[in-house]
This record gives structure tokens, sequence and C-alpha cells, in this order.
């Protein structure tokens, strides 16, 4: 994973270009027989879709998670990079390379760290989700809501299957009211999302708070790659006024969902994001009832994915298949790539709400 990065200055204005090549996806990995894709086509899969999981199959208990008192020592030594799309703010996230170097010093209760790395491997069913990487189409994503200026002004956001929280971050530095994060596996939660959020939105200084208002999100540092945030500020965050709007949670959905559900007042969402998500067809049922049961009327799901995850089953014909026979939502094309394995953004809606 290259990053480069060229500085200059233009009218006394310190310029940061991150150049970032985006690490190719395991779950489109070469060796997928043709013949099977053409069978996935057909509605007989889509039909099973609803016996791919049962109530044997591993659950992975849900849990929320919170800050810790002493956030800077998240940020100790951290290496993060930094993406920009057209007028959208600045997004920093945590290298995920430093993951796979510093695995003897981590907490991996999950093994997902050792057993990534002995398989080689960004996806082990039931174990690990991917999320410590940030995959191409949550780039896809980005790019659509500023091509269409969503504004997340005093909205009600999710990030479901967050990862690194990228998504939900933008919602938070422009203006959301609130914003719920959750990943399948708490490793991810405590050792990137988190910290992603704290590195984003550190506190401004005393002088700088109205800024925020005007700003639709927090200060940008300009930071060189390598040096954690100011010590004095990240002591601080517990107290900001931006992180006491995010929430955390990890597990599968099956038990996110009735663990967020317990919440009083019950979270309805206005914008629920999900990217990369629709992989693996056993999923469906439980992502469907989650986005049934959390977003609110008039909401809106936005969804990135490819056409077909390789190996693994899943893609976007199956799941319109299974939503059109659910007959819950409309899904309309947002964007449809031309290129390659073709992504797509599409956008989920209450079909009353057409």
């Amino acid at each position: 994973n290259s990053l480069v990065l060229l500085h200059s200055l233009q009218g006394g204005v310190r310029v940061e270009l991150v150049l970032l090549s985006i690490p190719e996806d395991p779950k489109t990995s070469a060796g997928f027989d043709e013949k099977e894709l053409q069978k996935e086509k057909t509605g007989e899969k889509a039909e099973r879709i609803e016996d791919n999981t049962s109530p044997d199959d591993p659950v992975k208990e849900a849990k929320e998670h919170f800050p810790p008192p002493n956030p800077q020592l998240l940020l100790t030594d951290a290496v993060f990079e930094t993406v920009t799309i057209g007028s959208l703010p600045s997004l920093h996230f945590l290298n995920e390379t430093v993951f796979e170097k510093t695995i003897s010093e981590r907490e991996d209760t999950e093994k997902i760290l050792s057993s990534s790395k002995e398989q080689k491997s960004d996806l082990i069913s039931g174990v690990y989700e991917g999320g410590l990487k940030v995959w191409e189409c949550t780039y896809d994503l980005l790019e659509q809501i500023e091509n269409n200026g969503e504004t997340f002004r005093d909205k009600a956001v999710l990030d479901l299957g967050c990862g690194a929280g990228l998504l939900g971050i933008l919602a938070l530095k422009r203006g959301a009211r609130q914003v719920h994060f959750q990943d399948y596996n708490s490793t991810v939660i405590e050792q990137l999302t988190v910290p992603n959020v704290i590195l984003n939105c550190q506190e401004d200084e005393e002088g700088e708070k109205n800024d925020i208002q005007g700003r639709d999100g927090c200060e940008k540092e300009v930071e060189e790659i390598g040096n954690p945030p100011p010590k004095k500020r990240a002591t601080d965050m517990p107290q900001h006024t931006l992180l006491r709007r995010c929430f955390f949670f990890s597990g599968n959905w099956r038990t996110f969902l009735p663990l967020v559900l317990t919440k009083e007042p019950q979270p309805k969402f206005d914008i629920i994001f999900t990217s990369e998500t629709i992989y693996n067809t056993a999923y469906y049922p439980a992502l469907h009832e989650a986005l049934q049961k959390l977003l609110a009327s008039n909401g809106l799901v936005y969804l990135a994915t490819k056409s077909h995850y390789f190996g693994v089953g899943g893609g976007l014909h199956l799941f319109e298949t299974f939503v059109k026979e659910k007959g819950v939502f409309s899904l309309d094309h947002l964007w449809d790539g031309e290129e390659g394995l073709q992504r797509h953004v599409v956008v989920l809606r209450f079909k009353k709400y057409v």
C-alpha cells in the first residue's frame, strides 16, 4: 500500500496531496468459475438465501464500546494516511500496515490479526470480516456524496460495517446530530474506528471553537506522517462535543440489532451507510432486517458494492433480487462504474416513500 506526499506552498497556504494505492480486494481474487457466476444470476439461488443461515450458525455477540479515559494512548506513534476527495473535508485514518507490523504489541483477543497474517487473508468468515482495510467501494461512495452535495446537518447516521469509519466520520464533520459506528470485530472498533474518530475530531483551540459551526466539521490539522497529535488536545477528547455524538458497537447484525434497540429513545437513522457488506448471501436476511428496523420512515440507505465477489458468492444482482422479493425497499442505482470489475453505489428507501 503505497503513500506519496507532495507538499507545496500556494499563497502562504500549505497544500498536502496524498496519493493512495487502494489495496487489492481479496474478495475479488482470481479463479472464479464463470459458469458459477451464471448460476448465481438465476432466481433459484436468490430464493435459497433465506435458508443460508440457521440458529446453529456462530453468533458474534454485540457489545457497546466507549472511548478510553486516556485516548491519546491510542494515537501514540500513530502512522496515518489522508484522503481528500473534491470539496470534502480531509479524512485521516490509521495505516493498516502498522497493524501487520505490530501484531505482537497489540491486544488480539479475537485472533484476527494473527489469523489474517497466518492465512494471508483479509476475509475469514465468522472470524474476521475485513474491517482493518479501506476497500475500494468506500471511495466510490465518498465521491458520490461529494458529487451529490449530500449534507448531514442534524441527521442521525449509521455506518454499518464501518471498518475505518470514514463514511461516519464525514457525516460527523458535516454536522450530523449523532453517528453510530458498527463493525463485526471489537478489535476493529477499539484499535481502528475509535482512534480514527479521535484523530479526525481533535478538540479545537479555545479561540477556534466557533469555527466548527461555520465549517460543518472539525479542524484540519496539518501533521507530518508518523507524528502523534498534540497530547494536550487528545487528553481533552472525552469532553469534546463531537465525540459525545458518537456511539460504537461490535458484533454481527443479528446481535447488534436487539442491542441498539434497547437504547432510549430507540434510534431511527436518517441515513445508513454500508459499503462492501453484501459479499456473502448468508448475511442478507440479517442485513435486511437491520435496515428495515433502523431506517427512519423517509430515510436513505447508501450501499456501495461490487457486481460480484469472486469466491464468496454475493454481489449486487443477488442482493437486488433478495430486496425485490422482500418487497420492503425500492433500490435505485446512483452510480455504476464501467471499468474492470464493475462497482456500484445504490440507494434504498421504503417503497411507500417512493
